[in-house]
């Protein structure tokens, strides 16, 4: 093309795939000036016009408003910097967005009250600090007193949603989810009355030598005789429900009666609350952790093999 050839609007439109009216409107404002005029009056560019629109058509589905195009074009500001400053503010506003149709999604799922949604909204915008502040508070309600034994800095540790910088959308929903939990007064006193039994037992295994947690033994007693199917009614159960009250016995200094038993079976059912795994599922999601093996089938299968043998 030559340099020195002017062009119209119309033919700036036919080269450019813009408007006549979106031309003369950046023309207007500065944006894109015309070199000289015809004889009628008419506005004439040059060859420069053609790329600078191009320019400004890019930045404009960027999302740049025209002051600052404006500028770019005119060199008073760098394009990079301009970029890089649009682009952070891009990723606020996805991040809100996201935010959003994770609370407008679940609020659909769930069939939420206004009082609901509210509430969900709030903990999806939780700063980083008022995430761990809430969190935080959640266990210090949980193990406050209790966090002196060496079991449960572990624990506590284990039981800390950190929510990623650039979550997922699941990860966002399972953290409002995980908060809704954490501030809820019924699963705090539930938390709370687990976590005094194992320090209760704990304390009675650190006079007497270092102890499994009377969970982790039911676990690994009954899991296998749940896998093979073994009805915890039955005879072939003896043994095994032998062995873990044997353990729990032992654990608490008792001897291993029906009213052991009887207490064992009440310790399961409470380490079993659904809220308890529902937490443990959620904090996975949140973390990116792997998905927690479900632990309910064994305590379920344990406390029923427990009132068998206790009922009078």
């Amino acid at each position: 093309m030559d340099g020195d050839t002017l062009y119209s609007i119309g033919e700036l439109a036919r080269r450019t795939g813009l408007t006549v009216k979106t031309i003369r409107f950046y023309s207007d404002r500065g944006i894109v000036a015309p070199t000289d005029r015809s004889p009628a009056g008419y506005r004439l560019y040059s060859i420069d016009a053609v790329a600078r629109l191009e320019l400004v058509r890019t930045l404009r589905e960027l999302g740049l408003d025209l002051p600052t195009i404006r500028k770019v074009v005119d060199r008073e500001l760098s394009l990079p910097e301009v970029a890089a400053a649009h682009a952070e503010a891009l990723a606020v506003q996805i991040r809100v967005l996201r935010l959003r149709r994770v609370v407008l999604t679940a609020v659909a799922e769930r069939g939420s009250t206004p009082e609901e949604t509210e509430l969900m909204h709030r903990l999806a915008q939780l700063s980083e600090d008022e995430r761990r502040r809430l969190i935080g508070d959640f266990l210090d309600v949980v193990f406050g007193g209790l966090d002196a034994a060496p079991a449960f800095v572990g624990v506590m540790r284990s039981m800390t949603a950190e929510l990623p910088d650039n979550p997922e959308a699941e990860q966002v929903q399972a953290w409002v989810e995980l908060a809704e939990m954490s501030l809820d007064p019924d699963f705090r006193t539930v938390v709370r009355r687990m976590a005094e039994d194992q320090a209760a037992e704990q304390a009675r295994s650190d006079t007497m030598g270092p102890r499994r947690d009377i969970a982790a033994v039911v676990r690994d007693q009954a899991g296998p005789a749940l896998t093979a199917g073994i009805d915890p009614a039955s005879p072939q159960a003896d043994p095994i429900v032998a062995a873990f009250t044997a353990h729990y016995a032992h654990l608490l200094g008792r001897p291993d009666d029906v009213e052991l038993r009887r207490r064992l079976a009440t310790r399961l059912e409470s380490v079993n609350d659904p809220r308890r795994e529902r937490y443990l599922q959620l904090l996975a999601v949140v973390n990116g952790w792997p998905a927690p093996e479900s632990l309910a089938p064994v305590f379920d299968w344990s406390v029923q093999a427990l009132r068998v043998r206790t009922q009078q």
